[in-house]
C-alpha cells in the first residue's frame, strides 16, 4: 500500500488521507450507459483510487464526481428488477413490524428510497410511509405504481428538519430504513446528523452496507465504484454515529452483496444495552485487524491475481473457440470489465431484465445490452455473470442454457465455471 499526499481530508473525521487502499486505474462512471449512437463519442473516465483513514479506519474513494452527477434527476437503477431483493426487503418489513410493534400509529422513512420497493410492504401493513430518494424517475414509479409517497430530495439535516417539520411539528419517525445508501453518501457527517434529526426520542435506525471485511476476504473488488464514495466496516460506521450522538445497539449478518451487515441504532442513552452479536462481531472485526492499516495493505496485490487470473480464464474459453455473454449490467460488472480490460473481444453482449437499461451501451466497454431472452436466441457457450451476488437468482432464470451444453461464468473470488 503505497503512501501518496493528499489534500483530502477523510469524510467521516477529518484526517488527511495518505494511505491507498487499492487503486483501479481510470474508470467511466460506473451507471453512465450510453445509447448506440453515442458510441463513437468521447467518454469520460476518472480516477477509481480508494483510501484508507489511518485514524477511523473508513475505506474512502478519491473526490472526483459530485453525488448530483450519479442520482440526480434519471437513475437507470431500479430495485424491484430483483426478485431476490424483493423477497429480502417483505422479510424485513414483516421483522422490523414485529420486533418493533409498529402500526397504524407509527411512521416508516426510508432514505434512498428508489422505486418504493420496500416501504410497499409496510404500506400493505396499514403502516404510514415515506420515502426520500434523489432520483425522480425513481420516485415517479414508487408513486405511480406503488402509492409510497416519495419526497425527490437529497437527504442530510435540511432535509431532516423539512421532514420532521410536517404535520404540525410531528413528522419525526419511528423507523428510519437505509439500505445500500451510506456507501453512496459524500458528506456522512451530515447524512448521519440528519438521521438523528429526524428520529424520534424513541426511534430505531436500521442501516444495511456490504461489509468491508466481506469485500477484503471475497477480493470483490468490483464494489469500488464511483457512485460508493465510503466501504464499511461496523468499526467505522460506529464511530462514524457516535459523533451525532447516536449509538449502535444490535447487528445482523445478511448474505445480500457477498457479506453485508445491518446496524440497528438510536439515540444515546435511549438504546437497549449492546446485543451479543455487536460484541461478537465488534470482537471478529477487532480480531480480523480491522483497527490496525496492516489488513489493508495486501488488499491490491490480490485484486491484480483476482485481474489475471480471470482473464486468463476468458483467453483459454476464446482460444478454445467458445462464445461468451454477459448477464447483468450492474454497476459492480462495469467496474470488472473496465478494470480487466474486457470488451467486445471476449463478451458479445450483455443482458439485463431491466428495460431500463436494454438498448443502451455499458460505459467504457461499449458492450450492447439486450433483454435476457436474447440468450435462448444465440445460444452462448458460456454466461459471465457479472453481479455475482445474484447468482442464484440468474442461474434459475437462465437454466435452460443447459439444453445445449450452456455453462454459467462467476468471476470473483476466483473464476468459477459452474454448468
Amino acid at each position: 500500500m503505497a503512501d501518496v499526499t493528499r489534500t483530502m481530508p477523510c469524510r467521516a473525521c477529518g484526517t488527511p488521507l495518505a494511505h491507498v487502499f487499492v487503486d483501479l486505474g481510470m474508470s467511466p462512471v460506473s451507471n453512465a450507459m450510453r445509447r448506440p449512437s453515442e458510441a463513437h463519442e468521447a467518454e469520460a473516465f476518472y480516477p477509481l483510487r480508494t483510501f484508507v483513514c489511518e485514524t477511523c479506519k473508513l475505506v474512502q474513494i478519491d473526490d472526483v464526481q459530485p453525488a448530483e452527477a450519479h442520482f440526480h434527476g434519471s437513475y437507470t437503477y431500479f430495485s424491484s428488477y430483483s426478485s431476490s431483493w424483493l423477497d429480502h426487503a417483505r422479510r424485513y418489513a414483516d421483522m422490523m413490524t414485529a420486533r418493533f410493534g409498529l402500526s397504524a400509529a407509527s411512521k416508516v422513512v426510508e432514505v434512498a428510497s428508489n422505486d418504493g420497493y420496500l416501504l410497499q410492504y409496510f404500506k400493505a401493513q396499514g403502516i404510514p410511509v415515506l420515502g426520500i430518494d434523489p432520483a425522480a424517475n425513481c420516485a415517479e414509479v414508487a408513486e405511480r405504481d406503488r402509492g409510497v409517497p416519495t419526497l425527490v430530495r437529497f437527504f442530510g439535516v435540511q432535509t431532516a428538519r423539512e421532514v420532521a417539520s410536517q404535520d404540525g411539528g410531528q413528522g419525526k419517525a419511528d423507523v428510519i430504513a437505509g439500505n445500500n445508501v451510506l456507501a453512496h453518501v459524500p458528506d456522512l457527517n451530515d447524512f448521519v446528523g440528519g438521521l438523528k434529526v429526524l428520529l424520534k426520542d424513541d426511534g430505531v435506525i436500521t442501516i444495511e452496507f456490504p461489509h468491508l471485511l466481506a469485500l477484503i476476504d471475497g477480493k470483490y473488488f468490483d464494489t469500488i465504484y464511483h457512485e460508493h464514495y465510503s466501504y464499511l466496516s461496523l468499526l467505522a460506521v460506529e464511530r462514524l454515529f457516535g459523533t451525532q450522538a447516536l449509538a449502535v445497539f444490535d447487528v445482523e449478518e445478511l448474505p445480500t452483496h457477498g457479506g453485508s451487515l445491518r446496524i440497528f441504532a438510536g439515540h444515546a442513552g435511549r438504546t437497549p444495552a449492546a446485543s451479543e452479536r455487536l460484541v461478537a462481531w465488534r470482537a471478529k472485526e477487532a480480531a480480523a485487524g480491522l483497527d490496525v492499516l496492516d489488513i489493508y495493505t495486501a488488499f491490491a496485490a490480490e485484486v491484480r491475481h483476482a485481474k489475471r487470473a480471470l482473464l486468463a480464464q476468458l483467453i483459454a474459453l476464446k482460444e478454445q473457440g467458445a462464445s461468451i455473454v454477459a448477464y447483468g449490467a450492474a454497476a459492480k460488472g462495469n467496474t470488472l470489465l473496465n478494470y480487466c480490460g474486457i470488451r467486445g473481444d471476449f463478451i458479445d453482449y450483455a443482458v439485463d431484465s431491466s428495460p431500463h437499461k436494454q438498448g443502451l451501451l455499458l460505459p467504457g466497454t461499449a458492450i450492447p445490452v439486450y433483454a435476457p431472452d436474447r440468450i435462448f436466441e444465440t445460444q452462448p457457450d458460456y454466461v459471465l455473470i457479472l453481479p455475482w451476488n445474484l447468482k442464484d437468482e440468474i442461474m434459475s432464470k437462465a437454466d435452460g442454457i443447459r439444453s445445449w451444453g450452456g455453462k454459467f461464468i462467476v468471476p470473483l473470488p476466483t473464476p468459477q465455471i459452474l454448468p
